[in-house]
Formats: structure tokens, sequence, C-alpha cells
């Protein structure tokens, strides 16, 4: 691993909480990255802790849980902060009142309404406030509803996440920050994020383990949210090339990882260098 930007050294030895980017980063579409499972392996014999931290607010922690059955590595949906769970966190303490437009999938409204929130995907008077997702079951009529209920200055504008596009094997495809690029366009609104590259999922994810900033890595692909999040959480992070971002990229960007590899085999790699017996840690 480089430290391109030469700032803080990057103190694996003393990391004990890994918060995993997905899609990019351990994995692209339905193709597992080589490295990752052991990864995963050497982090969790050296007495550490890993969880998986993603924007992607088009599948819940269970979907999550079964797509990585699907490729091979188990894990529960404790095991995940979301997007998705940090906005219905968000509603509850601001809105869990009103009745929520969901713009986003099936997936993403029926985990709001298991939260205990008043949400659903049908234009009606009731609706006082507003949540994009990134939603692969996008149709035109919901982006007429959103444009109607934006047109409402006292509606609320919730988005999950920023993130303009979501990798894919063949590519790039719109994410939810496509989407509310429309919406402004089409209504002058932009909406309150969430999600990465705000600090509120890398801060649920310290508290749920009870480790500190300085305990912590941020591992990801993409500057303006995975690294922006561990920064302003305070913790270390750690860019990887494997996803979005280009060494190009990372040369003119204002964001600043604390260390840069190709891909998360660097990684494991240089844990494989440090004695797992957590007294040496």
């Amino acid at each position: 691993m480089t430290n391109k930007r030469k700032e803080k050294a990057l103190p694996l030895a003393g990391i004990r909480l890994f918060l995993f980017d997905l899609d990019g980063t351990l994995y692209l579409g339905e193709r597992l990255f080589p490295y990752t499972v052991g990864l995963l392996e050497k982090i969790r014999r050296s007495g550490r802790r890993y969880l998986f931290m993603t924007n992607n607010s088009s599948k819940s922690a269970a979907d999550y849980v079964r797509k990585l059955d699907r490729l091979g590595i188990a894990a529960t949906e404790e095991d995940f902060v979301t997007s998705s769970e940090a906005t219905a966190q968000y509603l509850l303490a601001h809105y869990r009142d009103r009745c929520i437009y969901v713009g986003g999938t099936r997936s993403l409204l029926a985990e709001f309404r298991a939260a205990g929130l008043d949400a659903t995907d049908i234009l009606t008077d009731k609706v006082h406030c507003v949540v994009c997702g990134f939603d692969t079951e996008l149709t035109f009529r919901k982006l007429e509803d959103l444009s109607r209920l934006l047109r409402d200055p006292d509606i609320p504008f919730i988005a999950t996440h920023p993130d303009l596009v979501c990798p894919t094997e063949y590519g790039a495809v719109p994410d939810c920050g496509a989407v509310c690029e429309m919406l402004y366009h089409a209504t002058g609104r932009r909406p309150t994020v969430i999600g990465k590259p705000e600090p509120f999922m890398a801060r649920m994810a310290m508290q749920r383990t009870g480790y500190g900033p300085e305990q912590t890595l941020v591992v990801g692909d993409r500057l303006y949210t995975d690294i922006a999040c561990g920064r302003r959480a305070g913790a270390y992070t750690l860019l990887v090339l494997s996803g979005e971002t280009t060494e190009e990229m990372l040369r003119a960007s204002s964001i600043h990882p604390t260390a840069c590899a190709a891909d998360c085999g660097e990684l494991l790699s240089a844990l494989e260098c440090i004695p797992d017996t957590p007294d040496a840690l």
C-alpha cells in the first residue's frame, strides 16, 4: 500500500474495526474478488472485527446476506450498516409522524415500514416527506410523483446517499445521486443526504462495536463517499482502485485518503505480516 498524499501512516497493528464498502471493493456485481474471503478470514482470525458499510439502498441487510451467501461469504444482518438503515433512524428521529413517499425499491419501502414508519409509494394528500434511494425499479410515474411533491417547499427531501453511479461488471448505471440531479433540474430542490460521505454510518458502526475512530479503518473505492465519510468520522481511510476511482481522479482530488492500494489484496498482504495473536496488536 502507498501513502500517495503523505498523510498519517496507516497503523494496521492498531486497527480493530474494518468498515468495508462492498461493490467495487470486495466484489464487482456478481464477481467476488479472489482475495476477499482470505481477507475477511484473516481479520476474524486475528481477533479484529469487520462490518460492511454500503450506500446501496436498493437492498436490505437481509438481501445482502443472501447475496454474500451466493458469493461464498457467510454473514448475518448484524454485519451490515446500510444507508437505508441510517435513513430509517433519521426519519424516526425527525419525521416519525409524517407520511413518507419512498422513491425507491419495494425492499426499501418494506424496510421503512418494518421500522415503524408510515411509508408509501402512492401519491396522496397525506404525504409530507420525500425519500429518494437507489431505485432499480424506477418508473417515470415515480419521477413524476417526486417532481409534483417537491414543488411544495415545506415537504422535506431526503436522499439515502449521493452516489451518481453504481458499478457493475459491464460498467456503471445511474444511482441515487443521478436521480436527485434529475429532480434538481425539474424542481430546484436539493436533498438532505444521510449516507456516505456523511459520517453517520461510520459513527453507527463504531457505536455498535465499541471501537473509536483511532481504531477504525474505512476501506472503499470512492473518494467522495467512502473516503470522505471516514475522514469526517475521524477514522483512518484506505482507497482501493478496484472500483470507480482511478489514479488520475486521485491526483486531481482534494479528498485525501490516509493510504491507497490497487485493491484489498494489498491490505491482506499487509495484514499477513502482523501476528494473529490479539496480544501482539
